[in-house]
């Protein structure tokens, strides 16, 4: 018997890298999942894997009425909404002295708006089935900076947003049984990361340092272990959690 047994699942960002991993841990543990992104070829190929009861479907996360038709179109094929995870993100690669204003926007619709309006479409779904799980990817480097947001001052600060809005939604929906968490990665070893630290050893060591559990970086499938978690019953009274995995880094 799966942890998600019987539940309907939107995850957003899940062509590819950890949003690929999410949609393959909740389709394991029972959950039909509607896997959103803007790459639409490589969704199709991403959700094909996963079995029957998954669906793909192109999403700008930053456009509300395309959230709407995503939100209307799980509940025609499937029902309902139980599970929102909100994972789509961007980066700018820049810091504060370099960010131009558009490119700070950009990040910030995507990261930030894009959450809320998932948010916005799905919490009166789950209102109408007594309740629903929402958990919200974030980053430590909502948390801290340095290492942990690589100097991207507009991807650290939208994931500060993320981490406020989580708070806001945990407290005033908790009524409706609507809970709401977030989860803080630390570096996550997606084929694109693993190139980077193979073409740049001496990075590779500064994130062993900074991150002292011996496997130094976390696989994918460690962050969707945590979410499948949040996502589930077995989580039935956490709610506004901050639920961090980064091998460590977070103890300097």
């Amino acid at each position: 018997m799966g942890r998600l047994d019987g539940k309907v699942a939107i995850v957003t960002g899940a062509a590819q890298g950890l949003g690929e991993a999410l949609v393959k841990r909740i389709a394991e543990e029972g959950a039909k999942v509607v896997g959103v992104d803007l790459n639409e070829e490589k969704l199709k190929e991403t959700m094909a894997k996963y079995g029957e009861h998954t669906l793909g479907l192109k999403l700008d996360v930053t456009d509300e009425n395309g959230w709407q038709e995503i939100v209307d179109t799980t509940i025609e094929t499937f029902g309902k909404v139980d599970v929102l995870v909100n994972n789509a993100a961007m980066m700018s690669n820049k810091g504060v002295l370099d960010l131009k204003p558009e490119e700070y926007m950009k990040v910030m619709q995507v990261n930030s708006l894009g959450t809320l309006l998932g948010i916005q479409k799905s919490i009166p779904k789950m209102q109408e089935n007594g309740g629903g799980s929402i958990v919200n990817i974030a980053s430590i480097g909502a948390l801290k900076s340095g290492a942990a947001d690589g100097g991207d001052a507009a991807y650290s600060a939208s994931k500060g947003s993320v981490r406020a809005l989580s708070k806001h939604v945990a407290h005033n929906f908790a009524k409706d049984n609507i809970r709401c968490n977030s989860v803080y990665p630390g570096g996550i070893m997606t084929d694109m990361l693993k190139k980077v630290f193979d073409e740049s050893p001496d990075l590779w060591e500064s994130n062993k340092a900074a991150s002292p559990l011996p496997n130094h970086i976390a696989d994918p499938v460690d962050i969707a272990n945590g979410v499948v978690y949040l996502a589930s019953d077995d989580a039935k009274a956490v709610t506004g959690t901050e639920l961090i995995i980064d091998n460590g880094n977070m103890t300097h």
